[in-house]
């Protein structure tokens, strides 16, 4: 009965990990040059720890998604129960992967933040954190809160097609792992200009955690004013709202494959 849980954990982790892991060595190391190098290491991520997960869990990794599904339970099976059960293992897997994205990023963000004159802790200090989404500062909260729902809804919409056994135009169903790491990196490439492109509140709120702790304090866990909540609540909005979408309009079957069927349901 733990085995999803922890399927969970980890892979909601890979997926994190990759993530602020290449956004990290871009901006503190340059090791990466262009945005789609980081959109498509965070989309290949995210393939990883699907392959990775699937047959255990179903493989969400998104809180959103877990959400999503026990909405639709009576097509998934899978109750709100689980689904808290889920959202829990995904956050702390966010944490870990903050955890240790800082341990191995540490000396040089003290570089960074020495070369730039940057003071942990003090406004300006956010670019340092390598931690939650920042959304640009032409936007208001409701325009940010649009572009992650509208991510989100377009992730879960294209997870919900091409996971339906009814689906023919997916040769094979072990595909399917690929062309979401796909869709991901597609939309990073795409939206991370505007808002960082998070469409997962585990990915933010988990190293967003743990950089409050590690002396951001609240530059990274800012109060309700300052919208970073629109990366937990948009992708809460937008999620159930792309799986409807296919759902109700394009599904090719009745119902989708139950966790105990050990298929991919993300």
């Amino acid at each position: 009965m733990y085995k999803p849980f922890v399927a969970e954990f980890l892979g909601t982790f890979m997926l994190v990990m990759f993530g602020i892991g290449s956004v990290s060595a871009v901006v503190l190391i340059g090791a990466l040059t262009g945005l789609w190098e980081i959109a498509i290491v965070w989309g290949f991520g995210i393939s990883l720890a699907i392959y990775a997960t699937a047959s255990v869990s179903g493989a969400h990794l998104n809180p959103a998604l877990s959400l999503t599904m026990a909405i639709w339970h009576n097509r998934t099976g899978f109750t709100f129960t689980r689904a808290a059960g889920y959202i829990i293992a995904q956050v702390l897997g966010g944490i870990a992967a903050g955890c240790v994205n800082l341990s191995i990023y540490e000396p040089f963000i003290t570089d960074y933040e020495s070369r730039t004159g940057i003071i942990r802790g003090e406004a300006g200090s956010e670019r340092s954190a390598m931690d939650g989404a920042l959304a640009g500062t032409l936007l208001g909260p409701t325009h940010a809160l649009f572009v992650e729902a509208f991510g989100a809804g377009v992730l879960a919409f294209m997870a919900f097609a091409l996971t339906d056994p009814g689906n023919r135009a997916i040769p094979r169903k072990e595909l399917a792992p690929c062309f979401i790491g796909l869709t991901a990196a597609s939309l990073i490439a795409l939206l991370s200009p505007i808002t960082q492109a998070s469409f997962n509140p585990a990915r933010d709120l988990g190293p967003r955690i743990v950089a409050a702790l590690a002396g951001w304090g609240s530059i990274a866990m800012p109060g309700a004013r300052s919208g970073f909540w629109v990366y937990i609540v948009g992708p809460c909005i937008g999620a159930p709202i792309g799986a409807t979408v296919y759902l109700l309009l394009l599904e090719k079957r009745r119902e989708m494959p139950s966790l105990e069927d050990g298929e991919p349901t993300r």
